[in-house]
């Protein structure tokens, strides 16, 4: 291994780049290091990557064995030869044996260590063998006896996010906070607990060598572990994927909540009724009221059964949620039960990039080998991950709901819970009176003077009057106390009924006299003060009555968690919007390397790796060495396209057909003759390319602005004479179906010879749902148009801090401040991945037409990727270019005549 390895497993012959790929792979894996692999969509990325990291986890294995071997060979040895020296010993010497003792103690740790391993190895390898000779496992059929069954339901408990306690005898107590002692509060554990915690950590299984995979979408990670069922790996690998409760659950009571917070919270609260029946006390009541539900998928033993079905066999999401299904078990805890046990995690990366999510689900990145593809975003992804946004109405909600819950439960909550709930109440009503507003009064009528602010942290803190108190410890009481499902379940039992609730202060007996006369007053009450609304449609009504039935408490969890960043490393930005309700605090991260340090300290290797990762050399600066890594631990590899040179056009245009000049600033874009222009050149390319043209805009709201004037000029119509006309939703859920439309329309075209219609356009946008992981391959994307350079909003209060941030804290480089060069990095690493989904196989050819004349500075073009920078024409003028674009698609219409009489095409 030292010498790294030359030949790979591979489902056909790879092509040079796929080995050069695998091989330095394999080389950085092996050494520990952190690499930055780019590797052009439609070059089998996906597949160099399974093949080159299971083959060296394979190897890894294997040397881990011999090692193991070894020096269990090498003890034994040691153990004869120490029983010879002792026989050949003068009976009347005396042993030195607390040398002897010092010196081996050491050594018969490790072999110990080694034994112990080596033994939970075989039974590991033998187990997965079984399983995958699909052999069910006769203890797992046959544990019926109740001290196995609870033993399972502790090691289901483990994979959870979170544990409460409580009992089903008295009506609230699963909505009372179990009392709270801090680090530095709480007492020694009793012998008791200790006894529990031990037993626990028997329970909890080593974690194996494993790798785990990240990709940013579920559709993602569907095709890699396809690929993985294609590679020559698929019967020897054990692989599992991880999602949300919203993706992974079939439960349709639990599913048709629709958010994932409510998802989250009926969960919990199922899996706690479930814990709370089998300990009810013999000959006890049952309380009146409704039995609690469980849910029916989680079942000890049907989950750890599904375990054994992901252990040996491969499965993407879909096929996950099919088997659940059908074995009624919850894919979402039998996956998070495999993760120890398997070689290969799949998973979203929001879920491993933030820290609590990865600790919820049982990852452990400690010694393991992490793979993040479609990296090109990482920076902002973290960014987006660490940040937190809460509204006016959000803080009076919650400050509402967490109120009516002290007051509901005073006489039952602990001191300390009550003093930990007045500082959240007060720190919940210094943000409000930061926005301009007031607790305790309708957000909707209390009017904000509009004005945006930038604070540091600390800054923020004084201006909101909360500098007084300790975030770190009110965050640990979060986590620690529960508050946030707590009062969850509270909104949903009372709040979210619309009754709003003011116990008065009375003794328990007499609220209970009282409490349905009071509720029904208010309701009354509540009836004639609120005004009349406008009616919903159904869908509104759902989503309204969603909103108040879920509290905000999490998100304000989130918000006090993202205040105790380093001062220097985040700003708090205040949005006031002419009334509370709609003004917002967000805390915006700045340094992404803060969060992205620990993953790649754990981690025994990081393998970054994207289509495009184009600027490398601020991706390092912004993200590595911001983090403490050394130049020498990162390794870089970048591969050129398997398609020959002549199957792709790059053209820089400069000016339209007319000799208007193509420069789409903010300040030229929007004047008629720039649109009429565009239309000009988009209707000549019409004319000569075949089947889809994809063609990008800056933003939504200029290709809504361009298409309307198009319409208006008649532009449209001419270009709805040659090509069908699509335009990108802006709802996801209708992206399958226009895509679906603009496929079939295609499809058709190319089999009517001599029809009007020649294919398909389709208007896209920068960013938008369809400029990334969208395969325009083939016909689908013959030609891609660029509009103008999709430069992000200089003006935006976030980016202009962002850039101080930079400017302040890295260094300078190539004659342009780090905020400069973050501007052109986000516009270009934008344009790489929207004109990078037309080249998707080696046999595949496509145009890209870059319409505007700042794309022809070298330093631009520097940031394309090498295997388009180096075939990119730049033309001053249109009548050149699109000669080079008519002759291009004739002669690809000519070879392809050739090759369908039978004639050799060299």
């Amino acid at each position: 291994m030292e010498n790294g390895r030359s030949e790979f497993p591979f489902p056909f012959q790879p092509y040079t780049i796929q080995e050069d790929f695998m091989r330095s792979l394999y080389n950085v894996l092996d050494q520990g290091k952190i690499g930055i692999f780019e590797s052009p969509t439609g070059t089998g990325k996906s597949l160099s990557l399974i093949c080159g990291a299971l083959t060296w986890l394979t190897d890894f294995e294997t040397k881990r064995k011999e090692e193991a071997a070894a020096l269990l060979q090498k003890d034994q040895m040691s153990c004869s030869s120490s029983n010879l020296e002792a026989s050949g010993q003068n009976v009347s010497a005396e042993p030195d044996w607390i040398t002897s003792f010092v010196q081996k103690k050491a050594e018969r740790d490790l072999v110990s260590k080694l034994k112990e391993d080596e033994d939970k190895r075989k039974k590991r390898e033998e187990r997965l063998e079984l399983i995958r000779n699909n052999v069910q496992l006769k203890y797992a059929m046959k544990r019926k006896n109740c001290e196995e069954e609870e033993e399972a339901f502790k090691l289901l408990q483990l994979c959870k996010e979170d544990q409460t306690d409580g009992t089903a005898n008295q009506d609230d107590e699963d909505l009372i906070i179990a009392e709270y002692e801090s680090d530095d509060e709480s007492k020694p554990k009793s012998r008791f607990r200790l006894a529990e915690d031990e037993e626990e950590d028997e329970l909890v299984e080593e974690h194996v060598a494993k790798i785990y995979y990240c990709s940013r979408t579920h559709s993602q990670l569907a095709q890699f572990v396809h690929e993985v069922q294609k590679s020559p790996f698929s019967k020897d690998i054990s692989v599992v994927t991880l999602g949300s409760r919203q993706n992974l659950c079939v439960n349709e009571e639990v599913k048709r909540l629709g958010s994932l917070q409510r998802i989250n919270e009926r969960c919990m609260e199922m899996q706690k009724n479930k814990q709370e029946k089998p300990h009810r006390e013999e000959g006890a009541k049952r309380k009146r009221g409704p039995a609690k539900s469980v849910c029916p998928y989680n079942k000890a033993t049907a989950l750890q059964q599904m375990r054994d079905q992901l252990l040996g066999s491969i499965l993407d999401i879909e096929e996950l949620l099919k088997l659940g299904q059908e074995s009624r078990s919850c894919p979402y805890y039998a996956t998070r039960l495999a993760v120890p046990q398997v070689q290969l995690v799949v998973l979203p990366y929001q879920m491993l990039l933030h820290e609590a999510t990865r600790r919820a689900a049982g990852i452990k990145l400690k010694d393991q080998v992490l793979i993040i593809d479609e990296a090109h975003n990482l920076s902002e992804t973290l960014c987006c991950i660490h940040s937190a946004e809460l509204s006016g109405a959000q803080l009076c909600r919650a400050h509402s709901q967490l109120s009516q819950y002290a007051e509901r439960f005073r006489t039952r909550l602990k001191a300390k819970n009550v003093m930990y709930i007045k500082q959240v109440l007060f720190v919940i009503e210094g943000l409000v009176r930061v926005l301009g507003g007031k607790v305790g009064q309708n957000p909707q009528s209390q009017v904000t003077q509009p004005a945006t602010e930038m604070h540091t942290i600390n800054n923020f803190l004084f201006q909101a009057q909360i500098d007084n108190i300790n975030l770190f410890k009110l965050h640990k009481y979060f986590e620690k106390s529960m508050i946030s499902r707590k009062l969850g379940g509270f909104v949903e039992k009372y709040v979210g009924s619309g009754v709003t609730l003011h116990t008065p202060s009375k003794t328990s007996k007499e609220n209970r006299r009282t409490e349905g006369l009071n509720r029904y007053l208010q309701h009354l009450q509540a009836k004639q003060i609120t005004p009349p609304e406008p009616p919903l449609n159904q869908q509104g009504a759902s989503e309204a009555e969603n909103t108040l039935a879920v509290s905000p408490m999490m998100q304000i969890e989130g918000f006090f968690m993202a205040l105790t960043t380093s001062n220097t490393d985040g700003r708090v930005v205040i949005h006031r919007q002419g009334n509370l309700s709609e003004s917002s605090i967000k805390f915006l991260l700045l340094n992404p390397a803060v969060h992205f340090a620990q993953v790649l300290k754990e981690s025994r290797a990081v393998i970054i790796a994207g289509g495009t990762m184009q600027p490398i050399s601020d991706f390092k600066q912004e993200l590595l060495f911001s983090a403490g890594v050394q130049e020498e631990r990162i390794a870089e590899f970048s591969c050129g396209h398997v398609i020959p040179p002549e199957n792709i056009l790059p053209i820089v245009l400069c000016s339209g057909p007319s000799g208007q000049e193509l420069e789409f600033t903010y300040q030229n874009r929007d004047s008629p003759h720039m649109m009429d222009e565009t239309g000009r050149i988009l209707s000549n390319i019409c004319n000569v390319v075949p089947g889809g043209i994809v063609c990008f805009f800056p933003s939504y709201e200029y290709s809504r602005r361009v298409v309307a004037h198009w319409e208006s000029a008649g532009i449209l119509a001419r270009l709805a004479n040659k090509k069908k006309i699509f335009q990108e939703p802006k709802k996801a859920n209708q992206v399958e179906q226009v895509l679906g439309e603009f496929s079939r329309c295609i499809q058709r075209c190319s089999q009517q010879d001599g029809g009007t219609l020649t294919g398909a356009l389709l208007f896209s946008v920068v960013g938008g749902k369809m400029s990334e992981g969208i395969n325009f391959s083939d016909d689908l994307g013959r030609c891609v148009v660029m509009i103008g350079m999709p430069y992000p909003n200089i003006k935006s209060p976030e980016l202009q801090e962002k850039m101080s941030y930079l400017d302040k804290h890295l260094t300078h480089s190539g004659g342009k401040s780090p905020g400069q060069a973050l501007i052109e990095n986000l516009c270009m690493r934008a344009v790489n991945q929207s004109i990078g989904r037309a080249i998707r196989h080696r046999g595949d050819y496509s145009s890209i037409i870059l319409c505007d004349r700042r794309y022809s500075r070298s330093a631009t073009l520097g940031k394309l990727p090498a295997w388009i920078r180096s075939r990119t024409c730049t033309h001053q003028s249109f009548g050149p270019a699109f000669a080079a674009l008519r002759k291009f698609f004739a002669e690809k219409k000519q070879k392809l005549a050739l090759t369908a009489n039978g004639s050799p095409v060299l």
